[in-house]
């Protein structure tokens, strides 16, 4: 049986920042390499939100301020409430940085008023002012559920706290992660993930990859969907040099 899959990269012309593109050339050569078809659907302020509902898998990565802003009244308004139940329905998903904070309740800036969020996840970010010390630097933690490592690189001054209805990702072994205080780095909810690790994230995590990769399988096709194995060599001396 011939497989695909249809990843939705929501924003790639204003949210792509720190290789953050880098996770969808890595989720469509992990395809590619097992003979799966990859179909990435860009997913712009222009794209209606209904073109969401064909994807299996979603992605949407970092920006700066200004792209921030650009973004954020289209995602609150007309694509957050879809991808809301898409990952409500399991649809696997990856948030990194800014997309990560849009999906909490709210994101307060050190000034002005509170930015408020899609409610995917169950968490809120604040800046908590210009003087504080922004998050910057390579970092390290391992996954809670699977004890396995991850490696990438953080930027961020906003500081993100998890309400009690959210778990954790991974705990932090080097760096600062979601808010330097608890240790802990990203969030998981049912098949979605949110991390603050640029880098990109899964070219250096390559088992990431594969897991997303499997559950929009799984989603799409109704069974247990197996990937083949393949030659990470190269990919795991290079996430092993990092920690």
């Amino acid at each position: 049986m011939n497989t695909s899959i249809r990843i939705a990269w929501l924003y790639p012309d204003l949210m792509s920042t720190y290789g953050d593109r880098g996770n969808i050339i890595c989720l469509e050569k992990r395809c590619q390499w097992r003979g799966i078809e990859a179909r990435v659907t860009q997913v712009t302020l222009e794209t209606p939100a209904r073109e969401l509902a064909h994807c299996d898998l979603i992605f949407m990565g970092g920006a700066q301020d200004r792209q921030q802003k650009l973004v954020g009244e289209d995602f609150l308004k007309r694509k957050g409430p879809v991808v809301k139940e898409m990952v409500e329905n399991g649809t696997p998903a990856l948030f990194v940085c800014a997309a990560y904070q849009f999906i909490g309740h709210y994101y307060k800036p050190y000034q002005g008023e509170k930015i408020p969020g899609a409610g995917i996840f169950d968490l809120y970010t604040e800046h908590p002012g210009d003087q504080e010390k922004r998050f910057i630097g390579n970092v390290t933690a391992e996954i809670i559920s699977t004890k396995k490592t991850i490696v990438g690189f953080e930027n961020h001054g906003g500081r993100t706290y998890l309400g009690s209805k959210l778990q954790p990702f991974a705990r932090v072994k080097r760096g600062f992660g979601n808010n330097g205080e608890d240790g802990y780095e990203g969030a998981v909810y049912k098949n979605a993930i949110g991390s603050y690790f640029h880098g990109p994230l899964l070219p250096k995590n390559p088992h990431i990859a594969d897991w997303l990769i499997q559950k929009a399988l799984e989603k799409k096709y109704k069974a247990l969907q197996p990937l083949s194995i393949l030659d990470d060599s190269l990919e795991w001396q290079a996430h092993n040099q990092m920690l």
